[in-house]
């Protein structure tokens, strides 16, 4: 599917990207990216350019937080029996992992708890809470949950255990009963930062207790590992609080990460600078695949333990399960592209939603996100479980989906999530009725260009502008993720030397030039896209958008374009 190049006119910024050259003595390229992320002033380039922890927010300023300190306090000193709950997905567990660790060095009265994604569903169940009334908890700190959960916390009060809600999706109307609820998202919260994952919730927790108790934060900053998995997972900004848990988080994944991480570093052979992007695509489906497939206690098993031959034998059962829901992904995948192939009206549509008793529940995340990228379409893929329909929800790019969503709530039993990613579950016998709607609540409310798939573009470059001075400040942009994407550049009239040829699987290895400086060459490859080779062979000029990246080989490193699209000039 062709994508729009949307190329910003800088033209009106360009007095503050002056100011940003003078201020820091950079050339334009740099200080457009900085203008494009709104970063204008010194001392908050230097904040993006020198993370500290000492510009983490104080989490007592989070609304329910001194509350929930108290009641920790109090169930610590009564050795009451404290039970660590979280959904199943990667940042649930890891949430789970960072509170439950912490705690259990300062009591033994305490358990985690991650409800079966197909018995229990997402969230906050009845089943956990009577789990934890039968086994003697009197307090649940429930964790990437809970926020909507209304009518369990009640439940939970009718049984005299308490809630600590700590989450960070969108709360309703109601806010439930629970003893504190932590989520900046709350409209009368006054915390300065409102992005934060479901770990990172579960940070500020450990972080307040350390902080009250008069206890090392270095305990706290042990757990970053854990919380930058979840925020790479979550596909939150990686903006303000964010991005410096983010930069500690990577450090300690890079020097000393903890033995379940490490085991499945080494069984996926991730030898070198670990990044988001390795977090988002190696370990966070292995994570993941723990709770689609089987139970995300496994997971939480992996990322507590301490010994490593332990953790080696868990890692390979969790990488064997990811072996499971690839297979099942792909079948699930290969049956979707059928059914919308089969069906004439496809086209004509604004959405894409399907259902078939048949499929895994655990996949079907995954498989609309596949099928966002084919038809680019907000979508979403239902299965049955228990009777029910359910499934999960993914949008396109500036289109908020739970709103739409929400537009159909008279038609669910249940819905939450993001703008851009959220679950459901309604009866049977609704799903023709909600397609008809939600067909016609997205139709009304989205624009054509949304429905095109778009590539932003930071600015066009000529090649003698690349250098390795450009790329060494490049490399400090990082870490990478919404709201600080990895810089796509655009250069123009761009030839191959000749030499450009199809490897592997339908790769394009390129050696590009601009007739205007044709000794300034770099190397290129462009994943998936040999079919463009026949423009190169032509000596047809060739528009490319691109990333910048180096490319070690034979212990040299070089720089290399990693091409995104091509367009003929």
């Amino acid at each position: 599917m062709e994508k729009r190049w949307n190329i910003p006119d800088l033209k009106k910024g360009a007095q503050d990207i002056s100011k940003i050259q003078e201020i820091l003595k950079v050339d334009r390229v740099i200080a457009s990216l900085l203008y494009q992320r709104n970063l204008k002033e010194y001392e908050e380039i230097k904040t993006f350019f020198r993370p500290e922890l000492t510009q983490l927010h104080d989490p007592f300023i989070m609304k329910g937080m001194s509350v929930a300190i108290d009641r920790i306090d109090k169930a610590i000193a009564n050795k009451e029996k404290i039970l660590i709950y979280g959904d199943y997905d990667v940042d649930g567990t890891t949430a789970v992992s960072v509170v439950y660790r912490f705690f259990k060095t300062h009591t033994d009265q305490i358990a985690y708890y991650i409800p079966d994604r197909y018995a229990e569903g997402y969230g906050i169940s009845f089943k956990g809470i009577d789990f934890a009334k039968e086994n003697g908890f009197s307090l649940i700190i429930a964790l990437d949950c809970g926020i909507k959960a209304i009518d369990k916390i009640d439940y939970a009060n009718e049984r005299k255990v308490d809630f600590i809600i700590c989450d960070h999706h969108l709360p309703g109307e109601a806010i439930p009963k629970a003893i504190a609820v932590l989520d900046p998202k709350q409209h009368d919260c006054s915390y300065p930062y409102k992005e934060l994952s479901g770990a990172g919730i579960g940070f500020k927790l450990i972080e307040a207790y350390s902080r009250k108790n008069n206890l090392d934060l270095q305990l706290c900053y042990n757990f970053l590992d854990l919380v930058v998995t979840s925020i790479a997972a979550d596909i939150v900004p990686i903006t303000g609080e964010n991005r410096v848990l983010a930069h500690f988080g990577l450090e300690k994944m890079n020097t000393n990460p903890r033995p379940g991480l490490k085991a499945l570093l080494n069984m996926n052979q991730l030898a070198r600078e670990i990044t988001i992007t390795n977090l988002v695509f190696v370990l966070s489906p292995r994570i993941n695949a723990a709770g689609r497939i089987k139970q995300g206690s496994a997971a939480v098993e992996l990322l507590v333990c301490e010994n490593e031959d332990e953790a080696n034998e868990l890692a390979k059962g969790i990488n064997d399960t990811n072996t499971q829901r690839k297979d099942l992904d792909l079948g699930t995948t290969t049956e979707a592209f059928a059914l919308l192939e089969n069906d004439p009206i496809t086209e004509f549509r604004k959405t894409t939603v399907l259902f078939s008793d048949k499929w895994h529940k655990g996949v079907v995340g995954i498989v609309a996100s596949r099928l966002i990228e084919k038809y680019y379409k907000p979508t979403i893929v239902l299965t049955e479980s228990d009777g029910k329909a359910t499934g999960s929800a993914r949008s396109v790019r500036d289109y908020d989906i739970y709103s739409a969503i929400e537009k159909c709530s008279d038609l669910l039993e249940q819905f939450g999530g993001h703008k851009f990613a959220a679950g459901l579950t309604m009866k049977k016998e609704n799903v023709g009725d909600f397609i008809t709607r939600f067909e016609d609540v997205v139709s009304r409310s989205i624009s054509d260009d949304q429905l095109i798939p778009q590539l932003q573009i930071e600015t066009e470059l000529e090649f003698h502008e690349i250098t390795q001075k450009l790329v060494r400040i490049l490399k400090q942009f990082a870490p990478h993720g919404p709201e600080n994407m990895m810089p796509v550049f655009v250069s123009k009239n761009v030839f191959d030397n000749g030499w450009a040829k199809i490897v592997g699987a339908n790769h394009l290895k390129l050696e590009l030039f601009q007739k205007s400086n044709p000794n300034i060459r770099f190397s290129a490859i462009a994943y998936d896209k040999g079919d463009y080779v026949k423009f190169f062979h032509d000596k047809t000029p060739m528009s490319i958008a691109y990333k910048i990246q180096e490319n070690e080989f034979n212990g040299k490193t070089s720089i290399q374009l990693v091409i995104e699209d091509f367009k003929v000039s």
